[in-house]
């Protein structure tokens, strides 16, 4: 019979390396406006899936999709703006 604690040791071997590295998460971090602003879009046309879309659904979207391209533009914005490492600028 063979223990579970073998099976345990297999499976977590590799645990510290499946985290996510501290640029993977300065990268979600600077990118989580925008993420954030999608998921309001999305859920803005959510709502109107079951049912006939009112003017204020409309307003709704409208402005969610507003928010998505501001969140875009700043994140380009500041992509175009971060200088890179051994660049002759």
């Amino acid at each position: 019979m063979n223990p579970i604690v073998t099976v345990q040791d297999a499976v977590t071997a590799f645990a510290d390396f499946m985290e996510p590295t501290n640029a993977e998460l300065a990268a979600i971090e600077e990118e989580s406006p925008l993420i954030l602003a999608e998921v309001d879009l999305l859920d803005a046309q959510i709502i109107t899936l079951d049912r006939t879309p009112t003017e204020l659904d409309a307003r709704r979207i409208r402005r969610a999709r507003n928010r998505v391209l501001v969140a875009r533009r700043d994140l380009a914005n500041h992509a175009a703006g971060a200088t890179l490492p051994g660049g002759a600028a």
